[in-house]
């Protein structure tokens, strides 16, 4: 996988479908640079870093997750710099340390063939929590480049976090626009609701976490119709 630009201070490092591994992005401000997502383990992580280094990138200061699930986290441990999330995912990544704590390699094996794959030879699971954590928003600047990190509700978990780089007109979606695991079935309301987070966002890009970047009206097109939203004021209709 080579790494890709995207805009004048974005790149991302391209999906795999085979081992389940999502685009991991890079944010370049004039101070420093902030990952989108950790890998899904250690040789994942590495790879990106390779790819930034071959195209004289410095590694990122920091990294934050979109959620909690393990092909966008588990590589957090080899992370550069420190790692921020949403409380909520925070929360999943500790239930799930102390589940596989209880229950061992095998259950994780056994949850997906990619997991498998990525974990073949013996290669070492290891979950660890984020060094910061906030509460549904953050707000960044790396440097003539704001980055704007928040909560929105989505059909895929709970915990969605979305990273908008509004200078760039991008917007990260990590995985919140699919459906549950395992069976990818997608909540109407919870569609919507997201969707009404991505038509106010003023976002020409959407990079999504398996798959290629899209406009918004592609996005749009895989979710369901869901309850139309309620009457909101002017002040409330501003992008986080």
């Amino acid at each position: 996988m080579k790494l890709q630009r995207l805009t004048e201070k974005i790149w991302f490092y391209p999906f795999e479908e085979e081992r389940d591994r999502p685009n991991l992005g890079y944010i370049r401000g004039d101070r420093w640079s902030l990952a989108v997502d950790a890998g899904h383990s250690r040789d994942h992580t590495l790879a990106f870093y390779r790819e930034l280094e071959n195209t004289g990138l410095p590694l990122p200061a920091l990294t934050v997750l979109t959620h909690w699930h393990w092909d966008h986290t588990f590589g957090m441990h080899s992370v550069h710099g420190l790692c921020a999330a949403e409380k909520r995912t925070e929360e999943h990544l500790r239930r799930f340390r102390e589940r596989f704590a209880r229950e061992g390699r095998a259950f994780f094996l056994g949850l997906d063939e990619s997991i498998r794959l990525e974990y073949s030879e013996d290669r070492p699971v290891v979950i660890t929590l984020p060094d910061m954590t906030f509460m549904d928003s953050m707000s960044l600047d790396a440097g003539n480049c704001p980055v704007h990190v928040f909560h929105s509700p989505g059909p895929h978990t709970d915990d969605s976090t979305l990273i908008h780089v509004p200078g760039e007109k991008t917007l990260f979606l990590g995985d919140a626009a699919c459906g549950v695991f395992p069976n990818g079935e997608k909540d109407a309301h919870l569609a919507g609701l997201l969707r009404h987070t991505l038509s106010l966002s003023g976002a020409d890009i959407f990079m999504e976490g398996h798959w290629h970047p899209q406009s918004l009206s592609e996005v749009e097109a895989s979710l369901p119709d869901g309850i139309p939203e309620p009457e909101h004021t002017q002040e409330e209709k501003s992008c986080p």
